[in-house]
């Protein structure tokens, strides 16, 4: 690791949070770092706990349009410390100049860029026009109940504004910055249960094989046109992920199959169509179930307007190339955020290794994507794209 007197102030930051073993949903003083550093610079700061998760909204000025960075200091576990090069939780910079460490990417380098960026800014724009704000969670990566979903909620109740979102999910992919993330398709998740009877398979005639009644019926699922996708977004898509059924005997006829299924859906459709037009196909099988759905989230879209003309106008600034606005990948939490009204996007470091052993991120990278930021804000508070 280089000397801290060689490191950039975002690289020290993000090596600060790293350090930090913030396995969801825990948070182990990440917010705290930040609040001091928000606070420093004439942040007000609520913090707002909801069950195990620490979340904060902190915000700064007073007339406006709000620009708020959504970002989470939770991470995935790390599987065992022996498969790493060094350990996930100490830092570490290699001869490469790769930043390693369990959150690198995914999202304390993010994290980091956005406080310094908006230190800088600050520095040179006391009385910027426009509010900023930050919206802060510890609990993204895991059942994302108690988190930015729930402060949504609590900002929503009491008419809170929000205007523009950036979300700093890594969503670059061979440089940094080369993919702004402008909307995400929707998640529905299914799990069918298919009753059958029970018997032995020498005497077929007295049971009812679920199995072979799901064949078809998810033959039929599979071959489903959901919609064309658009401009934006793909077609839907169906995958079935988890199929269990059978008492581990090779004799016995199992009573019955659960079927674990998802679809990731277009603004062509809605949800409840989805839910609908499957159990007419179920229905038409003449299958006896049962079928639990769950939304992990609609498909959210920021078509056009001043904060996709300012991130790729910050992209260009810094970068020196044009980004390209996708909607591909998961979910991310931009889809409880945009539920707002708010203009979202998502723009990080290369998402090559999150969630990896030895995820990493150029450390270099970091530092350009603190410039980034600072580009839009002086795109949005500066320039007047954002003025009325």
């Amino acid at each position: 690791m280089p000397t801290t007197e060689a490191r950039s102030a975002t690289l020290e930051l993000a090596c600060e949070l790293i350090r930090r073993p913030s396995v969801t949903p825990d948070d182990l003083g990440c917010q705290a770092l930040m609040i001091e550093r928000l606070e420093a610079i004439g942040f007000h700061v609520e913090r707002l706990p909801f069950g195990d998760v620490e979340n904060f909204w902190a915000t700064r000025g007073h007339h406006g349009p709000v620009l708020a960075f959504a970002g989470h200091t939770d991470v995935v576990p790390s599987g065992p410390h022996v498969h790493w090069a060094t350990p996930p939780f100490e830092p570490s910079i290699d001869a490469d100049g790769m930043l390693r460490g369990r959150g690198a990417a995914d999202m304390k380098g993010s994290l980091a860029a956005m406080i310094t960026a908006v230190e800088r800014f600050v520095a040179v724009h006391p009385d910027h026009h426009g509010r900023i704000a930050f919206l802060i969670t510890s609990d993204e990566e895991g059942p994302a109940v108690d988190g930015t979903r729930a402060v949504v909620e609590h900002l929503r109740e009491r008419h809170e504004r929000l205007d523009y979102c950036i979300v700093g999910e890594p969503s670059s992919t061979a440089w940094l910055g080369d993919m702004i993330k402008n909307g995400r398709r929707g998640s529905l998740g299914g799990v069918l249960h298919i009753k059958g009877v029970q018997g032995h398979v020498a005497y077929p005639h007295l049971a009812r094989n679920p199995i072979h009644q799901a064949m078809p019926a998810l033959d039929a699922l599979v071959r489903e046109h959901w919609d064309s996708g658009n401009d934006f977004f793909p077609a839907t898509s169906f995958q079935v992920s988890n199929f269990r059924a059978g008492t581990g005997a090779t004799n016995v006829i199992p009573g019955d199959v659960e079927v674990v299924f998802n679809f990731r859906f277009s603004t062509e459709v809605t949800h409840d169509e989805l839910r609908a037009r499957t159990e007419a196909i179920l229905d038409a099988h003449g299958l006896e179930y049962h079928l639990d759905w769950t939304l992990n989230g609609e498909p959210f879209l920021t078509a056009e307007g001043e904060l996709v003309e300012a991130t790729v106008a910050g992209v260009e600034q810094v970068v020196g190339k044009t980004p390209e606005l996708s909607t591909s990948g998961g979910t991310s939490d931009g889809r409880f955020i945009a539920t707002l009204g708010s203009q979202v996007v998502e723009l990080g470091p290369l998402n090559a290794t999150i969630h990896q052993v030895n995820e990493r991120v150029r450390a270099s990278d970091l530092d350009t994507l603190s410039q980034v930021y600072e580009a839009i804000l002086g795109h949005l508070f500066v320039n007047g794209s954002a003025r009325p």
